[in-house]
């Protein structure tokens, strides 16, 4: 077997996922600011494109389900509900299995919005996606998958 063809050692693979997360941080923060600076102009904020993503994806949901699906307290979470009711791109309706935790769920206004932010943010995602392989994306989404997982639960409330 050739050298090349050796996997390299645990510290290695160590080091190459420090790699990962040294890029990671970054990329957040730079797609957070891209995120507010494109989504200025209807007032919204990346917490409140990140409930009326969640809604999107996965329906209505409570506070506490949401703030669980990000890692984020139910605090910030229901100040995110509170300004997209404000503006009307959620509501709250009545929660059938609990009923001192209502549903938020989004308005026709919210579905609106959150589908011209993803449509912007698909035809900026096109661009990076223009030299890359469904394998190495595949593998990149094995990755921070299994890091997320390694990571575990943090309690956030």
């Amino acid at each position: 077997m050739k050298e090349a063809d050796t996997d390299p050692a645990p510290e290695e693979l160590t080091d190459r996922l420090t790699e990962v997360f040294d890029l990671v941080g970054p990329l957040y923060r730079r797609t957070h600011r891209k995120v507010e600076q494109d989504m200025s102009a209807e007032g919204l904020s990346a917490g409140i494109r990140a409930v009326l993503n969640l809604l999107h994806d996965h329906g209505p949901m409570t506070v506490p389900q949401m703030g669980r699906a990000q890692t984020l307290s139910r605090q910030f979470v229901q100040r995110m509900v509170n300004d997209a009711a404000a503006r009307g791109l959620v509501e709250s309706v009545p929660n059938p299995a609990h009923q001192r935790s209502s549903l938020i769920r989004l308005t026709d206004p919210g579905r609106t919005a959150i589908t011209v932010v993803l449509d912007r943010e698909r035809a900026v995602l096109r661009q990076a996606a223009d030299d890359l392989t469904d394998t190495e994306i595949d593998a990149c989404l094995r990755v921070l998958s299994r890091l997320l997982h390694v990571m575990g639960d943090a309690d956030v409330d």
